[in-house]
């Protein structure tokens, strides 16, 4: 490594590393929408009457949060298809790296939803509930006209947090050989024989630190948007 320190490193490395953004947002994306779905049927599963159900979401949550995503990602990369050969017999080595990824980070990203919707239904008083069934609306469209836009403004700055730790919790993923943003500042340190790293990897914390601020942001925002909405309702 030489023994040098250039700051131009780090603004002519960012060029390189913009790009592969695009790779980090598509993961990201596809775990916070399959997440969320997922997390949601949890969180319902957890408000159940049926004992069964109760146990297992939480289980299950309990088992995500104890589990450190490097470790988890490392079960799911070299355990799916191990299992998949064992039990039926199907060779998946031909799977793209990105599966393994997005199906990691949706698994946590829905424990750590079902917690939030879960919290954010529940702040809604009962009795909204009640008296929507009361006044002949079904128990899905109460929820969806009552229960939910309320609960959603409730849920954003949790779902905010959620999102940003997704994102920093992503970077791992070049640790199984996926090139996304880290993994490219990686490769460049590779090609470089290990000259200028902390320079890259300085150039790689501001991509994030930018990405960070602009997401808290845009969710306060909405939060502020969606909130005086929600006021406005109820004085009305």
């Amino acid at each position: 490594m030489e023994k040098y320190f250039d700051i131009e490193y780090i603004w002519s490395s960012l060029p390189q590393l913009l790009p592969f953004l695009k790779v980090t947002f598509l993961v990201v994306g596809l775990s916070v929408l399959i997440g969320s779905l997922f997390g949601l049927v949890l969180a319902f599963a957890k408000m159940s009457n049926s004992k069964l159900l109760r146990v297992l979401a939480n289980a299950y949550t309990t088992v995500m949060r104890c589990t450190p995503s490097i470790v988890l990602l490392f079960l799911v990369y070299y355990g799916v298809p191990a299992f998949a050969e064992g039990l039926f017999g199907l060779d998946l080595q031909d799977i793209h790296t990105g599966v393994y990824v997005v199906l990691t980070f949706t698994l946590q990203f829905a424990a750590m939803m079902s917690e939030v919707a879960r919290s954010a239904i529940q702040s809604i008083n009962k009795g909204q509930y009640e008296a929507a069934v009361s006044v002949g609306l079904t128990p899905f469209q109460a929820y969806r006209r009552i229960i939910f836009p309320q609960a959603f403004v409730v849920a954003l700055p949790n779902f905010g947090n959620g999102l940003i730790s997704i994102l920093q919790e992503g970077a791992l993923a070049y640790t199984i050989g996926f090139v996304d943003v880290v993994g490219k500042a990686n490769l460049i340190i590779a090609n470089n024989y290990n000259t200028h790293q902390l320079e890259i990897y300085i150039a790689l914390a501001i991509i994030y630190w930018v990405l960070a601020i602009v997401i808290e942001k845009i969710f306060e925002l909405l939060e502020k948007a969606f909130s005086k909405g929600s006021r406005s309702l109820k004085v009305s």
